[in-house]
């Protein structure tokens, strides 16, 4: 198993991964279901989105980015999914463990993410590798324009 920058040419692989239209909401926040390959292949062209992907005999099991803000001093873990057929067995704690390695690299201070609050699964699999709950203040602050009122979390050891 390999983390790896994402290769965009498995972009229709990893759009298929969201099983319902639920879990696209929850993966990403779209009410596009099924998600498309232009979708997935668009956001590798955002400036400030860099995408990784786990990686076994060349085919991809997990997907996350990293959104770097220099202006707040933070990188959020976003957009991190796992193929169907393999979940359940710890690839998302590994994808997030390498997601944090590399926020690490970017210097900024602060490494938090947004969790849909009815994804049981991933905020599990979160709190399993050290993100906790921020502060009520913070986290009504951060909600504010938000499509749902999202669980926010920050990494204990950023």
């Amino acid at each position: 198993m390999r983390f790896l920058p994402f290769d965009s040419n498995c972009a229709a692989v990893v759009a298929g991964w969201p099983v319902t239209a639920e879990e696209a909401v929850m993966w990403c926040g779209l009410r596009e279901f099924p998600v498309r390959e232009g979708t997935v292949s668009a956001w590798q062209r955002e400036p400030d989105v860099t995408a990784y992907a786990l990686v076994e005999d060349e085919r991809p099991l997990a997907y996350g980015e990293l959104w770097p803000d220099t202006e707040e001093d933070e990188v959020e873990l976003a957009r991190i999914i796992v193929a169907p057929g393999v979940r359940g067995r710890g690839l998302g704690r590994l994808l997030v463990r390498g997601l944090l390695a590399e926020a690490r690299l970017t210097g900024l201070a602060e490494v938090c993410m947004r969790v849909h609050p009815e994804n049981t699964a991933a905020l599990r699999c979160y709190r399993g590798a050290g993100f906790e709950p921020v502060d009520a203040a913070s986290t009504a602050a951060w909600n504010t324009g938000q499509p749902v009122e999202y669980t926010w979390l920050r990494h204990g050891h950023a």
